[in-house]
Protein backbone atom coordinates (compact mmCIF):
# COMPACT_ATOMS: atom_id res chain seq x y z
CA UNK A 1 0.00 0.00 0.00
CA UNK A 2 2.92 2.49 1.39
CA UNK A 3 4.31 2.04 -2.24
CA UNK A 4 1.89 2.45 -4.37
CA UNK A 5 0.90 5.65 -2.36
CA UNK A 6 4.52 6.59 -2.55
CA UNK A 7 4.90 5.87 -6.60
CA UNK A 8 1.43 8.13 -7.34
CA UNK A 9 3.07 10.95 -5.46
CA UNK A 10 6.60 10.70 -7.09
CA UNK A 11 4.76 10.31 -10.46
CA UNK A 12 3.10 13.91 -9.41
CA UNK A 13 6.08 15.47 -8.61
CA UNK A 14 7.95 14.13 -11.46
CA UNK A 15 5.33 16.34 -13.78
CA UNK A 16 5.39 19.22 -11.58
CA UNK A 17 9.37 19.39 -11.59
CA UNK A 18 9.15 18.31 -15.50
CA UNK A 19 9.61 22.26 -16.58
CA UNK A 20 12.77 22.45 -14.31
CA UNK A 21 14.53 19.46 -15.39
CA UNK A 22 13.92 20.80 -19.00
CA UNK A 23 15.22 23.96 -18.40
CA UNK A 24 18.77 22.10 -16.29
CA UNK A 25 19.01 20.10 -19.10
CA UNK A 26 19.04 23.40 -21.58
CA UNK A 27 22.00 25.27 -19.02
CA UNK A 28 24.36 22.32 -19.75
CA UNK A 29 24.29 21.57 -16.13
CA UNK A 30 25.58 17.86 -15.43
CA UNK A 31 23.04 15.24 -13.36
CA UNK A 32 26.09 15.52 -11.00
CA UNK A 33 26.57 19.10 -10.59
CA UNK A 34 22.93 19.25 -9.64
CA UNK A 35 23.81 16.47 -6.79
CA UNK A 36 26.40 18.29 -5.47
CA UNK A 37 24.64 21.84 -5.53
CA UNK A 38 21.65 20.21 -3.52
CA UNK A 39 24.74 18.74 -1.32
CA UNK A 40 25.94 22.14 -0.40
CA UNK A 41 22.38 23.81 0.20
CA UNK A 42 21.92 21.11 2.83
CA UNK A 43 24.88 21.99 4.02
CA UNK A 44 24.14 25.38 4.31
CA UNK A 45 20.64 24.47 5.89
CA UNK A 46 23.24 22.28 8.32
CA UNK A 47 25.03 26.14 9.27
CA UNK A 48 21.57 27.93 9.26
CA UNK A 49 20.32 25.68 12.06
CA UNK A 50 23.25 25.42 14.16
CA UNK A 51 23.37 29.43 14.25
CA UNK A 52 19.63 29.28 15.68
CA UNK A 53 17.37 29.66 12.59
CA UNK A 54 15.21 25.74 11.94
CA UNK A 55 12.73 27.92 10.50
CA UNK A 56 15.33 29.14 7.37
CA UNK A 57 17.29 26.33 7.54
CA UNK A 58 14.02 23.69 7.27
CA UNK A 59 13.40 25.91 3.86
CA UNK A 60 17.10 25.65 2.88
CA UNK A 61 16.60 22.10 3.68
CA UNK A 62 13.85 21.23 1.73
CA UNK A 63 14.38 23.48 -0.97
CA UNK A 64 18.05 21.21 -1.41
CA UNK A 65 16.53 17.71 -0.88
CA UNK A 66 14.16 18.32 -4.28
CA UNK A 67 17.65 18.15 -6.16
CA UNK A 68 17.68 14.76 -5.48
CA UNK A 69 14.46 14.53 -7.63
CA UNK A 70 16.11 16.62 -10.28
CA UNK A 71 19.06 14.99 -10.50
CA UNK A 72 17.59 11.92 -11.08
CA UNK A 73 15.38 13.14 -13.48
CA UNK A 74 18.11 15.04 -15.70
CA UNK A 75 19.82 11.89 -15.91
CA UNK A 76 17.26 9.85 -17.07
CA UNK A 77 16.25 12.57 -19.63
CA UNK A 78 19.77 12.91 -20.81
CA UNK A 79 20.66 9.18 -20.70
CA UNK A 80 23.59 10.16 -18.31
CA UNK A 81 22.90 7.47 -15.59
CA UNK A 82 25.94 6.20 -14.72
CA UNK A 83 27.10 3.82 -11.89
CA UNK A 84 29.61 6.36 -10.47
CA UNK A 85 26.75 9.27 -10.25
CA UNK A 86 24.43 6.51 -8.57
CA UNK A 87 27.29 6.10 -5.62
CA UNK A 88 27.90 10.28 -5.73
CA UNK A 89 24.11 10.78 -5.50
CA UNK A 90 23.74 8.15 -2.48
CA UNK A 91 26.82 9.01 -0.68
CA UNK A 92 25.93 12.57 -0.23
CA UNK A 93 22.38 11.86 0.10
CA UNK A 94 23.85 9.65 3.33
CA UNK A 95 25.63 12.65 4.74
CA UNK A 96 23.61 15.44 4.15
CA UNK A 97 21.05 13.67 6.56
CA UNK A 98 23.62 12.75 9.04
CA UNK A 99 24.45 16.63 8.70
CA UNK A 100 21.76 17.68 9.69
CA UNK A 101 20.18 15.16 11.84
CA UNK A 102 23.90 15.98 13.96
CA UNK A 103 22.86 19.88 13.64
CA UNK A 104 19.40 18.81 15.49
CA UNK A 105 21.13 17.04 17.74
CA UNK A 106 23.25 19.81 18.90
CA UNK A 107 20.14 22.24 18.64
CA UNK A 108 18.53 19.75 20.73
CA UNK A 109 21.44 19.75 23.32
CA UNK A 110 21.46 23.92 23.69
CA UNK A 111 17.73 23.01 24.77
CA UNK A 112 18.71 20.56 27.93
CA UNK A 113 16.93 17.68 25.58
CA UNK A 114 18.97 15.13 26.34
CA UNK A 115 16.34 12.25 25.57
CA UNK A 116 15.99 13.90 22.72
CA UNK A 117 19.52 14.10 21.72
CA UNK A 118 19.72 10.26 22.10
CA UNK A 119 16.42 9.76 20.07
CA UNK A 120 18.35 11.27 16.96
CA UNK A 121 21.10 9.00 17.05
CA UNK A 122 18.32 6.22 17.08
CA UNK A 123 16.47 8.34 13.89
CA UNK A 124 20.02 8.29 12.31
CA UNK A 125 20.47 4.72 12.63
CA UNK A 126 16.93 3.54 11.81
CA UNK A 127 18.06 5.62 8.51
CA UNK A 128 21.53 4.03 7.36
CA UNK A 129 19.72 0.19 8.78
CA UNK A 130 16.86 1.39 6.25
CA UNK A 131 19.43 2.16 3.45
CA UNK A 132 21.95 -0.61 4.02
CA UNK A 133 19.48 -3.32 3.94
CA UNK A 134 18.06 -2.15 0.71
CA UNK A 135 21.36 -2.23 -0.90
CA UNK A 136 22.61 -5.55 0.77
CA UNK A 137 19.02 -7.05 -0.93
CA UNK A 138 20.01 -5.93 -4.10
CA UNK A 139 23.38 -7.41 -3.77
CA UNK A 140 21.34 -10.96 -3.14
CA UNK A 141 18.85 -10.18 -5.96
CA UNK A 142 16.03 -9.23 -4.05
CA UNK A 143 13.90 -5.82 -4.61
CA UNK A 144 13.24 -4.35 -1.25
CA UNK A 145 11.73 -0.93 -1.78
CA UNK A 146 9.19 -1.67 1.06
CA UNK A 147 8.33 0.04 4.42
CA UNK A 148 6.48 3.39 5.81
CA UNK A 149 9.66 5.93 5.35
CA UNK A 150 12.62 5.69 2.78
CA UNK A 151 13.94 9.28 2.60
CA UNK A 152 11.81 11.42 0.94
CA UNK A 153 9.82 10.65 3.66
CA UNK A 154 12.09 11.17 6.53
CA UNK A 155 13.50 14.65 4.13
CA UNK A 156 9.72 15.70 4.69
CA UNK A 157 9.62 14.62 8.48
CA UNK A 158 12.68 16.65 9.28
CA UNK A 159 12.00 19.45 6.62
CA UNK A 160 8.95 19.90 8.71
CA UNK A 161 10.54 19.35 12.31
CA UNK A 162 12.55 22.01 11.19
CA UNK A 163 10.01 24.60 9.36
CA UNK A 164 7.79 24.92 12.43
CA UNK A 165 10.08 24.11 15.03
CA UNK A 166 9.32 20.49 16.36
CA UNK A 167 12.73 19.09 16.54
CA UNK A 168 11.83 17.08 19.09
CA UNK A 169 8.93 15.58 18.18
CA UNK A 170 10.16 15.18 14.47
CA UNK A 171 13.09 13.39 16.45
CA UNK A 172 10.82 10.71 18.12
CA UNK A 173 8.49 10.54 15.24
CA UNK A 174 11.66 9.98 12.68
CA UNK A 175 13.13 7.18 15.16
CA UNK A 176 10.36 5.10 15.57
CA UNK A 177 8.93 5.01 12.00
CA UNK A 178 12.97 4.36 10.65
CA UNK A 179 13.48 1.51 12.99
CA UNK A 180 10.15 0.01 12.21
CA UNK A 181 11.01 0.31 8.35
CA UNK A 182 14.30 -1.20 8.90
CA UNK A 183 12.59 -4.21 10.92
CA UNK A 184 9.95 -4.42 7.73
CA UNK A 185 12.87 -4.49 5.53
CA UNK A 186 14.86 -7.16 7.28
CA UNK A 187 12.02 -9.55 7.49
CA UNK A 188 11.13 -9.04 3.82
CA UNK A 189 14.83 -9.72 3.20
CA UNK A 190 14.84 -12.76 5.27
CA UNK A 191 11.84 -14.26 4.73
CA UNK A 192 12.59 -14.29 0.52
CA UNK A 193 16.33 -16.08 1.31
CA UNK A 194 14.44 -18.78 3.55
CA UNK A 195 11.55 -18.90 0.48
CA UNK A 196 14.59 -19.50 -1.87
CA UNK A 197 16.87 -21.37 0.40
CA UNK A 198 14.76 -23.38 2.73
Amino acid sequence: MMEKIRATAQQYLHQILAPVVHLLARSRLSPNQVSIAGFILALVAMVVLLAGYPFAAGVIFLLGSSFDILDGALARLEKKNTPFGALLDSTLDRISEGAILMAIAYHLALEGQAAAVAVVVLAQLGGMLTSYIRARAEVLGITCTIGWVSRPERVIIIGTGLSFDLLMEAAYLLAVLSLWTAGQRFFHVSTALHRHNP
